[in-house]
């Protein structure tokens, strides 16, 4: 509709040229209480102005006329020169997906003069932006963004996007016939810091309203103003300065709407206390800035994120941020989410979220999870941040049901009955889901002190990489140490396990590219693979374990290990936790991966053992022990070796194998009280004072004896290893010379 249709229908007659006038609306809402168009008009688009005006603009987003409150029209006049080419507010178009948080604040650092009543006259306005505004109303100018939209700015130069006008019916029309402006936008000529909430308890242990706990229908959004909200917890709940129209405060609990970012500090405890979120998938993230904030939650979460593209906690630098959860649940949240599906929600962390979660920012996080995990997620959590975290949790620790990724942070977790970090998304249905139910490790410093259960698992794969930068893990554990259902990749970092059973283990692949690695696991296996371990490089060192390493296939390609286990060193076949798997019958589990080569090999036989190069020490405790054991197949066809075996009665020695062996490396030795099932065994008296070796390889070993196998003839005792090119000293302390 044009404003010709606006005059020939008699809208406008009698208006004046000063942009205002008065006209009766006494048929446009209808009596029935039928929503009807906020501009009276169909095709016109109804937003809220700065001073309760309600602005129609039309199809092209053009402004034709606006409603003041008192139901009297005004019509625009174009400012000279005015652009619709106004650069956009950064705030409104970053495309941040997690690396890079929003500005701290969209206000300007111009402080716009202000006459002796304190309202803004249009042209103080423009001491805001060098841009011209596009029309004026009320006495304030108005701009446009490059997408179309329409601001202003207030008295503190803060950009102010319009929000829209819901549709009106009859019964918010009043006796005048004039619309109620929108009560939460914010107003020029006031600092919108003065925009403060008063929360409605007065108790810090007052209980929310149980219909608080009903979150409204997804399509209900909210407009941010542009606005960085502060919320502040006193002992009688929650405040908000600034508010951006997106901040919802009854007592302790704060419920976030829109996308931005939000500060939070301040101490609170109680019942309602909690910092819910929920904004639409379709915005960017919600940034919750931690500056100092302690939040005890006696009966739920602190922070429960029940929407949103994603989600960031953000403990700011300088400050120390403590949040606590109830020890039980009584509560349940209903809402309706992205898919328009009503769910039925009990948070089952201290942090708790549905959406993807970030933890990111420079300052220190306490996380106490009374209840079950201490933070989790239904989908993806990241850690982007050199932040200090301390987590302590009845059940897990850390919880990414989708992916755990974690570049950086300095991380301590206790996990009383749970695992340390997990995710296990497919485990349920009991199948892969592609790139999910994953813990990438690519920087950062992580110290498990307990784990009830395992250290680090989950149900695809786990990878330890140095791509951000070299991690380092501390893992202590009752469980296993590091554990996956599928693989597990170690291609760098300092990783330190003391494991109550096996320190790495997969029921099907484990992979060493890179890394030292160090595992005390006395009752069970140093590293455990029910199909194949590969070694390809890298540092392993078991300092304790029932056998050392263990797993259907093994081979060694590459890399350093120091291995001692109290019976056998290496074992290749099934092993004392009983998880060791003799029939191999899908190809599906044996491929490449990444980091990784050949993923198994399919035989008869009950094992396979092959070394084709690194550098290797393994020693056995005394008793039936075997060195290196094959309950198949056993090769050795490059590589330095050295075997030293405590066997006391019993069969096996340096040297086993079911089936056939090939000794071929040159630089192989084995040091036993008893002689070998395989290799050539040589009659030759050491003590643990002397090198002994050939002119191939020296080694002074750590136990005496009187039985050797060696590859290149009759070994005897080496006086001067300065004939020998190479040398590695291995974690243990002992020192190997060699030729190649």
């Amino acid at each position: 509709m044009g404003l010709t249709t606006l005059v020939a229908g008699g809208l406008i007659a009698g208006c004046s040229s000063d942009s205002s006038s008065t006209s009766p609306k006494d048929n446009l809402a209808d009596a029935t209480g039928i929503i009807t168009n906020a501009c009276v008009y169909d095709g016109y688009a109804a937003m809220q102005g700065a001073s309760g005006e309600t602005l129609c603009l039309d199809t092209e987003g053009t402004l034709a006329f606006w409603i003041n409150a008192d139901g009297s029209y005004g019509f625009p006049e174009a400012t000279p020169g005015s652009t619709e080419n106004n650069t956009a507010d950064p705030i409104e178009t970053s495309t941040d997906v997690g690396t890079t948080t929003p500005s701290d604040s969209t206000a300007s650092t111009v402080d716009p003069a202000k006459d002796s009543t304190g309202t803004e006259t249009a042209s103080e306005t423009s001491s805001c932006t060098t841009e011209k505004a596009l029309y004026t109303v009320n006495g304030i100018s108005y701009y446009k963004n490059d997408d179309g939209s329409l601001y202003y700015f207030d008295t503190d130069c803060n950009k102010t996007s319009l929000s829209t006008v819901a549709p009106a019916s009859s019964s918010s029309v009043n006796s005048e016939g004039s619309e109620t402006a929108a009560s939460s936008t914010s107003q020029p000529g006031r600092s919108s810091s003065s925009e403060t909430t008063t929360p409605v308890s007065s108790s810090s242990n007052a209980t929310p309203n149980s219909s608080a706990n009903v979150t409204p229908n997804s399509s209900a959004t909210t407009t941010s103003n542009g606005n960085v909200p502060t919320i502040t917890y006193a002992a009688n709940g929650a405040s908000v300065e600034n508010n951006n129209n997106c901040v919802t405060v009854t007592g302790g609990e704060v419920v976030i709407t829109c996308a931005g970012d939000y500060d939070f500090s301040g101490t609170y405890s109680g019942a309602d206390a909690q910092i819910r979120v929920y904004s639409p998938k379709s915005d960017s993230g919600v940034y919750l800035n931690l500056r100092g904030l302690t939040l005890t939650n006696t009966a739920d979460a602190p922070i429960y994120s029940q929407m949103s593209s994603k989600t960031f906690v953000v403990p700011k630098n300088g400050t120390t941020n403590t949040l606590s959860d109830g020890s039980t649940r009584t509560k349940s949240y209903t809402y309706v989410n992205s898919n328009n599906e009503t769910k039925v929600d009990t948070t089952g962390a201290c942090i708790y979220a549905k959406d993807d979660l970030t933890i990111k920012g420079e300052g220190t996080l306490i996380v106490k999870g009374n209840y079950n995990n201490g933070i989790h997620t239904s989908n993806d959590l990241r850690f982007r941040g050199a932040t200090t975290i301390n987590v302590t949790a009845v059940n897990n620790g850390l919880k990414g049901k989708g992916i755990v990724d974690i570049e950086n942070g300095n991380i301590t977790i206790a996990a009383t009955n749970g695992d340390g970090i997990k995710s296990d998304e497919g485990e349920d249905e009991g199948s892969v889901v592609d790139n999910k139910g994953i813990v990438n490790i690519k920087g950062g410093n992580i110290t498990i002190t307990k784990a009830g259960d395992d250290g680090i698992q989950a149900y695809n794969y786990i990878i330890v990489q140095d791509s951000v930068s070299e991690p380092t893990i501390k893992v202590t554990s009752t469980g296993k140490g590091i554990v996956s259902d599928n693989r597990v990749y170690i291609n760098a970092g300092k990783i330190d396990i003391s494991s109550g059973d096996d320190g790495v283990h997969s029921n099907q692949n484990v992979y060493f590219n890179g890394g030292y690695t160090t595992i005390a696991a006395p009752k069970n296996d140093g590293v455990h693979a029910d199909s194949t371990l590969m070694i390809n490089d890298g540092t392993i060192y078991v300092t304790n374990s029932y056998e050392g390493l263990e797993a259907w296939y093994i081979k060694a390609n590459g890399g350093i290990t120091d291995v001692y286990g109290t019976d056998d060193a290496w074992n290749a076949a099934g092993g004392n936790d009983g998880s060791g798997n003799t029939n191999q019958g899908g190809q599906s589990n044996w491929g490449f991966g990444p980091g990784g080569g050949m993923g198994g090999r399919m035989g008869s036989s009950s094992g396979f053992l092959t070394i084709t190069g690194g550098v290797h020490h393994a020693k056995t405790g005394s008793g039936d022990t075997d060195g290196i054991d094959s309950n198949g197949e056993l090769t050795i066809s490059g590589g330095v070796v050295i075997v030293e075996c405590q066997i006391s009665g019993g069969m096996g020695g340096s040297f086993d194998a079911d089936g056939s062996a090939s000794l071929t490396s040159k630089t192989v030795l084995g040091f036993s009280s008893g002689s070998s099932e395989k290799g050539t065994n040589y009659n030759v008296s050491f003590t643990t004072g002397n090198y002994y070796g050939t002119s191939n390889i020296a080694f002074k070993p750590t136990i005496s004896g009187r039985y050797m196998v060696a590859t290149t003839g009759q070994p005897a005792q080496v006086s001067n290893t300065s004939s020998y090119q190479k040398s590695v000293t291995f974690p243990s302390g002992s020192s190997v010379y060699y030729n190649e």
